[in-house]
């Protein structure tokens, strides 16, 4: 008998037919039930822990991107249509209020809200709950006291310092349209000068700047390094820098400044929307928020009351910081004026 056709060897061939279409069609059911896709907009270094935890406590397989906050806030508006993300976690809370007025993000009360900080339930209320914060920062600079010292160089202790012709080419400081700590920045300078003010010092300023980066967190590694002399950040990405022993100072600016909620949102039409729901309510536990500081990456202020506070934080109470006002400059058209009048007379200009 020929082989070929033996009915045991047609039904073989039959068994391993169906098990290849089950074996491509297993993926798209595992993708629509264990997977999620997180867009991080904290360190490399710490959205890799938090991944991690993540996958051990739910079994939810997760793939995740790295990005500074105004680069996704732009990817999240252009997937509008098709999203691609679940969950947008981390980064200053300006971006994700601007998404939440735009309709880019999902609202939802997590169970966890009566654990967190006043502030961070007043930002998720004014976001009508399309977003919520997670941490707490307040913005500053670090320079390179090594460096200051060795060119005999006067030290800064105020915004208005970092105009000086001594610091010609020796400032780095992120570019607001991508970054969040930036466009903290210059609302911060407005809020703190007047607008006129504020975008006359960035005009002085300017000349002194040495490159505009993507990332808010650049300007203190070039700080750390001695690449730039100062760096503008947020206070604790120079912490990051001081305790890996680099030679930095951090300032909290004379004439007092201004201050982040980190935040986190689900994204409008999210494909994996209950497993992006697990990963917010786990975010915002204690143990989920000590996964930075545990990492030694991350020296925020935590938005859950019973998250410990890392002991190298920058002391929020001990900070002239100004009442930020949220709303405002969080708002889509506030954000617009300000990024085009920053483009146009600062950004664009020559030195």
């Amino acid at each position: 008998m020929n082989p070929c056709k033996s009915p045991l060897s047609s039904m073989r061939r039959w068994l391993l037919l169906l098990g290849s279409a089950t074996a491509l069609v297993a993926p798209s059911i595992a993708s629509a039930q264990g997977e999620l896709t997180v867009y991080c907009t904290v360190q490399e270094e710490w959205c890799r822990p938090m991944v991690a935890a993540f996958e051990k406590t739910t079994g939810i397989k997760v793939s995740m991107t790295r990005k500074s906050s105004g680069e996704f806030y732009a990817q999240i508006k252009a997937e509008a249509a098709n999203p691609r993300g679940d969950i947008w976690w981390g980064g200053t809370g300006d971006p994700h209020m601007q998404a939440a007025e735009e309709g880019l993000t999902e609202a939802y009360k997590s169970p966890r809200l009566a654990e967190l900080q006043d502030w961070a339930v007043r930002q998720a209320e004014q976001a009508k709950f399309r977003t919520v914060g997670i941490y707490a920062g307040a913005l500053g600079y670090s320079y390179n006291a090594d460096e200051l010292k060795k060119r005999k160089l006067p030290e800064p202790k105020c915004w208005s310092d970092l105009t000086l012709p001594a610091f010609k080419d020796e400032i780095q400081v992120a570019n607001p349209n991508s970054s969040g700590t930036s466009y903290t920045m210059l609302a911060t300078l407005v809020q703190i000068m007047g607008e006129d003010k504020a975008f006359a010092f960035m005009k002085a300023m300017h000349r002194n700047v040495n490159q505009y980066t993507k990332s808010g967190a650049a300007p203190a590694r070039a700080a750390a390094t001695g690449e730039s002399l100062v760096g503008i950040t947020f206070q604790h990405d120079a912490v990051v820098q001081a305790l890996g022993g680099a030679p930095v100072k951090i300032v909290s600016p004379c004439e007092g400044t201004g201050y982040e909620i980190g935040s986190m949102s689900i994204i409008k039409g999210a494909k994996n929307l209950e497993n992006a729901k697990k990963w917010y309510d786990w975010a915002l536990t204690p143990e989920a928020q000590a996964i930075g500081a545990n990492a030694k990456v991350a020296y925020q202020v935590p938005s859950n009351k019973s998250a410990a506070v890392p002991a190298a934080a920058p002391k929020l109470n001990e900070i002239k910081l100004i009442p930020y006002d949220f709303a405002k400059y969080g708002s889509s058209a506030e954000r617009k004026r300000l990024l085009a009048k920053w483009d146009a007379e600062v950004g664009n200009q020559p030195k």
